[in-house]
């Protein structure tokens, strides 16, 4: 894969008590390196306008406001310092780069993935929270739309907090298909399987809300019964991944049990759903707090696209399972 990247990102620092810290990119960077010699790419910091595209103007002046005089605690949760203004925008700008990479027809070996941070799936239109400043998934979606010749992007997100802002963001609209496979009850408490969008908008998301102690074959199949069979009726030009490594099974703040191979699984299966659709293939960066299991999970990806074969899980789906999958299947008509 090709990794994209900036020392400005480490810049944000919200404190060392703080989850969502530097050493996250550090720990990747040095198990890349180490084991694969992985050299990076730096874009460009999106621009303001590209910003507002998606997020309300008003908010990104005030974001920027309370950057350049200190940062200090936004919510209880998300902490900026002077620094996070530009990481923030050097965060978005990846995740443009990896659409745009993607689209340019970087596949393979060259695939996309974005490594920024704050990460971005819980900013909504007008607000910062959850560790998220700016939407930088939403942020690159609607840059290809707007730029790109491609009418139609996906967005599945596997992070283990369910992606309300990019929810949020694109709800009432047919050109943005949104997958969220989280777990059940954990922040920020929305992500129900019938919440399947609005309007113009109804049928474009599709919410999986896993019960704790989910494992490998239950996000697979997640993904072989819902997710791959809803994205070839949607049919979209690109795919981005939200990908958080949030959901393995000794991340500390949460309570699914994937494996690291899971990663590898759900790669692969993305990598296939993109390659039926003809649809070209992003990943951009969301949560992983766990330093060791985060680099390993992110590699394990890399090590997918450079040739190593997944290794499929023995386990059944578990009893809970079923009935969640069955409820994300009715929420979307009787032939999901």
């Amino acid at each position: 894969m090709r990794f994209g990247y900036s020392e400005r990102c480490e810049d944000h620092d919200p404190g060392p008590r703080h989850p969502e810290s530097p050493d996250r990119l550090r720990a990747i960077r040095e198990r890349l390196v180490r084991k694969h010699g992985v050299e990076y790419v730096e874009s460009a910091p999106v621009d303001v306008e590209t910003v507002t595209a998606v997020h309300d103007a008003d908010y990104v002046e005030e974001f920027r406001t309370f950057c350049a005089d200190g940062g200090g605690n936004w919510d209880p949760d998300t902490t900026a310092v002077e620094a996070t203004w530009d990481a923030a925008l050097r965060s978005a700008g990846l995740a443009c780069w990896a659409a745009e990479a993607a689209l340019d027809g970087a596949e393979g070996h060259d695939t996309p993935f974005s490594l920024g941070r704050p990460p971005g799936h819980h900013a909504v239109e007008a607000d910062a929270m959850g560790f998220c400043f700016l939407n930088n998934v939403a942020v690159a979606a609607q840059h290809a739309l707007d730029t790109r010749e491609v009418d139609r992007v996906a967005v599945v997100d596997w992070d283990v907090h369910h992606g309300n802002g990019t929810q949020d963001l694109f709800y009432d609209r047919e050109d943005v298909y949104v997958v969220s496979l989280h777990e059940t009850g954990l922040y920020p408490g929305t992500g129900a399987a019938d919440e399947t969008g609005d309007g113009d908008g109804e049928g474009t998301t599709m919410n999986v809300p896993m019960p704790p102690a989910a494992a490998d074959a239950d996000y697979l199949a997640a993904f072989d019964e819902l997710v791959a069979p809803a994205l070839a009726e949607f049919d979209p030009g690109l795919i981005l991944v939200s990908a958080g490594f949030d959901a393995h099974r000794h991340d500390p703040i949460s309570r699914v049990r994937l494996s690291t191979e899971a990663y590898a699984l759900m790669a692969d299966r993305v990598r296939t759903i993109a390659g039926d659709a003809g649809a070209s293939l992003g990943f951009v960066l969301e949560g992983g707090y766990g330093l060791e299991v985060l680099a390993d999970s992110v590699a394990i990806v890399h090590e997918t696209f450079h040739g190593r074969e997944p290794i499929e899980p023995d386990d059944d789906v578990g009893e809970a399972v079923d009935a969640a999958l069955d409820e994300v299947a009715e929420a979307h008509g009787p032939d999901r």
